[in-house]
């Protein structure tokens, strides 16, 4: 028998893993954490046009350390490069455009999702947090979501639920969720499993999803 290693997608393979969901002429925000690294994997092709909720149209990928300028953040406070274009204005108009719906798809960390596609992203109870940041607009308005994150905590624990036990960001609005070990669409009967990172096999997937898992009969490796 042939034993193949199993081999957890990195941040930065969920990132680019995520960058083939982007489509020709979409507007997209990407939440701090790894989906600002999906900035950096857009195909070659796709003309897409990245929005940072702080106030800018056309943010380019991170810089070379030749290249950093401290003026330039994205809402992260990372530093960012711009593209020929790029638009600059303050966060009420910024905030004006998410709200209005004119974003085509936002990409979100979270600390939780459950299978029926509730968030938990901003707030752990007893540990200091600055505010909510934009998220809950973002939630609210855009038209499809995705969410990058590990498929369990430090612990281990399973952060793919039943319900989510932490503070919701938004109710029943992610799409589809990018992890370490699979990919998995949110459809009304849970998550639906669609690919599984290298080697990682579907009864690791299941062992580490509490909430409802659906398995086809064919599951292909994630291939970037």
């Amino acid at each position: 028998m042939i034993h193949t290693s199993s081999m957890p997608l990195t941040k930065e393979q969920i990132a680019q893993r995520i960058a083939r969901e982007l489509k020709h002429g979409f507007y997209v925000n990407l939440g701090i954490g790894i989906p600002t690294l999906v900035a950096n994997y857009i195909p070659a092709g796709v003309d897409v046009v990245l929005q940072s909720e702080n106030g800018l149209l056309g943010m380019g990928p991170f810089p070379t350390p030749d290249k950093v300028d401290p003026d330039l953040i994205n809402a992260g406070k990372q530093t960012i490069t711009t593209i020929n274009g790029s638009v600059f204005f303050d966060s009420a108009a910024s905030f004006g455009m998410i709200r209005a719906g004119k974003v085509d798809l936002t990409v979100l960390g979270a600390m939780e999702v459950s299978d029926q596609g509730d968030i938990a992203n901003w707030k752990i109870p007893g540990k200091m947090v600055k505010g909510m940041g934009g998220a809950m607009d973002l939630v609210a308005s855009a038209r499809n979501i995705i969410v990058a994150m590990l498929h369990t905590n430090p612990k281990g624990e399973s952060k793919l639920l039943s319900h989510c036990a932490l503070p919701l960001t938004g109710v029943r609005c992610v799409k589809k969720v990018v992890t370490d070990l699979a990919v998995l669409d949110i459809t009304p009967d849970g998550f639906l499993l669609r690919e599984r990172a290298p080697g990682v096999t579907v009864e690791e997937i299941q062992a580490k999803t509490a909430g409802k898992l659906l398995v086809p009969s064919e599951v292909p490796e994630i291939v970037l």
